[in-house]
């Protein structure tokens, strides 16, 4: 196969040249770029050159990669790198790769090329798929992905090889000829919802002011939310022994020292890598824990979420769950632009109802068999919040 240009929407893309090593090597020195892909690290000028001078040629000669530098059309800086880089020829498949340059972002680069990449690949190549793969938590790869037309799956279990030899949880996209979109999905498109949370969810889980307008410190006493962290795990098993908490949640009884790491290092990080919601402590005034809160967003309407907390004994009584839902429902509607949050308890949690009374939820009814209850369905009050 030879080496072919591309021109679109102001890019050029051409095979690599002796002449970009100095310009490769100085855009791989870039955090991003090794954290979510698989360059050397540290980075040398000789990985470029093998790059550049072995891999590329090969690459083409034999058709097995297609790999392209990514420039501006007018003043020819590099912007970033694109291309096919496994392409199976019996199959019609291959899977797309990019990265783009520190100093390019924020120009929608990576979208551009994408499309001209799979215009080329299913138009003139007739490829039959194209495959997008992006390890969980790499949130801007995926919406470029989103944005050209890619069809995601659910996470797959170590589909991501890492230079190390672990595997890492990935999302898989996939593209077929007459799927390319040539603008964004509304949802996807810039200050669309899913963009909003693309870039919330790609960064760190934010810490919660409860009890005061937007960032404005509440008032003194009222909790915060924020990341779970190792010191809560004590205190989180003494929370779950509670004969109140065992008896309106579905927690594993014993709640273990095991448990309580595990909702802590794997299951809570992992939620918000994901974008499937979020897991909050709810912290006294000095951060000590004083209980759970969790926001999760529901997989076939994005645009519904749903609530679950649990406040210490010790911590009782003093209006921390009232404040929590009040903030993480204005966090929910506010910053990821829910329309719906639903509250449900199993039939007779009182002490729960009042607090989602006043958090402003309205009843809807008793939903029969609503709540799961370690292996057993319990009746269920059900309630919601809206946007409006």
């Amino acid at each position: 196969m030879e080496p072919v240009e591309l021109t679109a929407d102001g890019l050029l893309l051409r095979a690599w040249q002796p002449e970009d090593v100095p310009a490769v090597l100085e855009a791989c020195q870039d955090s991003l770029i090794q954290r979510w892909t698989n360059i050397p690290v540290p980075y040398r000028a000789e990985h470029a050159q093998v790059l550049i001078e072995r891999l590329t040629p090969q690459g083409w000669q034999t058709g097995v990669s297609a790999l392209f530098g990514v420039f501006d059309h007018q003043d020819g800086m590099l912007l970033g790198s694109h291309g096919l880089t496994r392409i199976d020829q019996a199959t019609g498949v291959a899977e797309l790769g990019t990265w783009v340059a520190p100093w390019a972002r924020s120009r929608r680069v990576a979208e551009r090329a994408t499309r001209a990449v799979a215009r080329w690949a299913l138009d003139v190549l007739h490829l039959r798929l194209l495959v997008w793969r992006a390890e969980v938590g790499n949130h801007a790869s995926r919406l470029v992905a989103e944005r050209v037309g890619f069809a995601f799956d659910g996470p797959a279990r170590d589909l991501i090889p890492h230079r190390d030899g672990h595997l890492s949880d990935g999302w898989r996209g996939t593209l077929r000829p007459g799927e390319i979109a040539r603008t964004p999905p509304a949802w996807v498109a810039p200050g669309g919802t899913g963009t909003r949370r693309a870039k919330l969810f790609g960064g760190h889980q934010p810490r919660i002011v409860t009890g005061g307008p937007g960032d404005a410190p509440g008032p003194a006493g009222a909790p915060i939310l924020r990341p779970l962290v190792a010191a809560d795990v004590e205190p989180m098993v003494t929370a779950c022994a509670d004969p109140e908490s065992i008896r309106w949640t579905n927690l594993r009884v014993p709640f273990t020292v095991a448990d309580a790491q595990a909702v802590v290092r794997t299951f809570a990080p992992a939620r918000w890598a994901r974008g499937e919601g979020a897991v909050f402590a709810v912290a006294g005034p000095s951060g000590e824990y004083a209980g759970r809160i969790d926001l999760h967003l529901n997989p076939e309407d994005p645009l519904i979420g749903s609530i679950g907390f649990l406040v210490a004994p010790a911590a009782r009584g003093r209006g921390y769950a009232t404040a929590a839902v009040q903030a993480i429902c204005t966090w929910g509607f506010e910053t990821l632009g829910l329309a719906r949050i639903e509250w449900r308890a199993h039939l007779g949690n009182a002490a729960s109802r009042r607090v989602a009374q006043k958090a402003g939820f309205v009843e809807e009814g008793i939903q029969r068999g609503g709540c799961a209850q370690r292996g057993e369905r319990r009746d269920a009050w059900v309630a919601a919040l809206l946007a409006a």
